[in-house]
C-alpha cells in the first residue's frame, strides 16, 4: 500500500475550539452555531485498553470512509449530521482553525448537533463475536433464544437488528428490543430497527460486489429539531463493522477481519498480558501490518487509494 504523502501519525489532537468529549479514539470540539467538529486520531484500542502506539492513517480512513458512505447514504434518503469533510471548507467556516491544519485535515468531519439516542443499533448478518459468544454457552442473543443447531460466522437470514447499550466503559451491553421500546418507545424503536436494517443491507450489498462480507455493523442516531431522527457518528467502518474477505469466508469458523486483527493477534499471543493498562508494546511490525489492513478496506470499498480520494461535502453549493 503506497503511503506516500503520508501525515504524521496524531495520538491526541490540540485545537483551539471547546473541547467537548475524548473518547477512545476521537476528539470532540465546540464548532458553534449548533456544530461540532468530530476529530478521528490514529489511537487504536483492543480489548476495552487504548495502545501506546497509533496507527498511522487509520484516523484518515474512519473519517474519509465515513463520508464515503454518506453519500451511499444520502441516496437512499437517510438523514446524517455531516455537513463537509473538506479541510478547505473547514477553515472557511472556521478560519481560526488554519494553523493547526496539519493536526486535523482529512480526519475530521464537521456535523451539526444533535441529541444521541442511547442505544447502539446493532445488525449482525452473521453470528460472530459478542453473539456468537453468549450463543455458543446459551443457545441466546440478549436473552432471546435462536434456533438451534448454528455453528460460528453462520449467515443469519434475515439479518438480526441486535440492540445493546453505549458503555462509557468496557464492552457495551446487548439488549432484547422490547428494552429498547421501553427506553424510546415502540414507535422510535421501529422507526430505529427499519432504518438499521437498512442500512446494513445498502452497506452489505456493496461490499458483497466488492469482494467483502459485512458480517456486523453499528450504527448511532440522534434527533434533530430539523430532520427528526439523524444518522450520526462512523458509519461502516472497520472500527464499527467487522469485514471479511469473502474468499476466506467458511462457517464453522472466525475469518480474519480487515481491520485491527493484527493487533488482537499479537496481544492474543501474550500470555502475560491480562488485558489492562498499561497495555504492552506494539511491535513496529504489528503496527505496519495494521495500516495495511486499513488502507486496503478503504481502497477496496471505495475503489479509490486513500490519496486519490478527496473529501467531500454535504452543504449545498451555489446551484442548489
Amino acid at each position: 500500500m503506497n503511503q506516500m504523502n503520508a501525515p504524521a501519525p496524531l495520538l491526541r489532537s490540540h485545537l483551539p475550539l471547546p473541547l467537548v468529549h475524548v473518547g477512545k479514539v476521537r476528539e470532540m470540539y465546540d464548532a458553534g452555531e449548533g456544530r461540532l467538529l468530530m476529530v478521528a486520531s490514529d489511537r487504536v484500542s483492543a480489548f476495552d485498553v487504548v495502545m501506546a502506539e497509533p496507527v498511522p492513517r487509520k484516523g484518515e480512513v474512519l473519517t474519509l470512509l465515513t463520508s464515503w458512505w454518506l453519500r451511499q447514504v444520502e441516496a437512499g434518503g437517510i438523514a446524517h449530521h455531516a455537513l463537509t469533510a473538506d479541510p478547505d471548507e473547514i477553515t472557511a467556516i472556521l478560519p481560526e482553525l488554519e494553523e493547526s491544519r496539519s493536526q486535523w485535515a482529512r480526519r475530521s468531519l464537521l456535523v451539526r448537533r444533535t441529541s444521541p439516542l442511547p442505544v447502539e443499533c446493532v445488525v449482525r448478518g452473521y453470528l460472530a463475536g459478542s453473539a456468537w459468544r453468549e450463543y455458543r454457552d446459551s443457545g441466546t442473543l440478549a436473552g432471546e433464544v435462536l434456533p438451534g443447531g448454528l455453528v460460528e460466522s453462520q449467515r443469519l437470514e434475515p439479518p438480526l437488528f441486535s440492540p445493546a447499550t453505549k458503555a462509557k466503559e468496557g464492552h457495551d451491553e446487548n439488549i432484547p428490543f422490547v428494552q429498547v421500546a421501553d427506553l424510546l418507545g415502540a414507535e422510535r424503536a421501529a422507526e430505529l430497527r427499519r432504518l438499521s436494517l437498512q442500512l446494513y443491507e445498502m452497506g452489505a450489498e456493496v461490499a458483497r460486489s466488492r469482494g467483502i462480507l459485512l458480517a456486523d455493523t453499528k450504527f448511532e442516531f440522534g434527533e434533530s429539531d430539523e430532520d427528526g431522527l439523524v444518522l450520526i457518528d462512523e458509519v461502516l467502518t472497520p472500527d464499527s463493522s467487522r469485514y471479511w474477505p469473502r474468499q476466506d469466508y467458511a462457517p464453522g469458523s472466525a475469518p480474519p477481519s480487515l481491520d485491527k486483527q493484527p493487533v488482537r493477534d499479537y496481544l492474543d499471543s501474550l500470555s502475560a498480558w491480562d488485558r489492562t493498562p498499561p497495555p504492552p508494546a506494539l511491535p513496529p511490525p504489528v503496527v505496519e501490518a495494521t495500516t495495511r489492513r486499513y488502507l486496503e478496506i478503504f481502497q477496496r470499498l471505495t475503489g479509490q487509494s486513500l490519496n486519490e480520494y478527496s473529501p467531500p461535502t454535504f452543504l449545498p453549493g451555489p446551484a442548489d
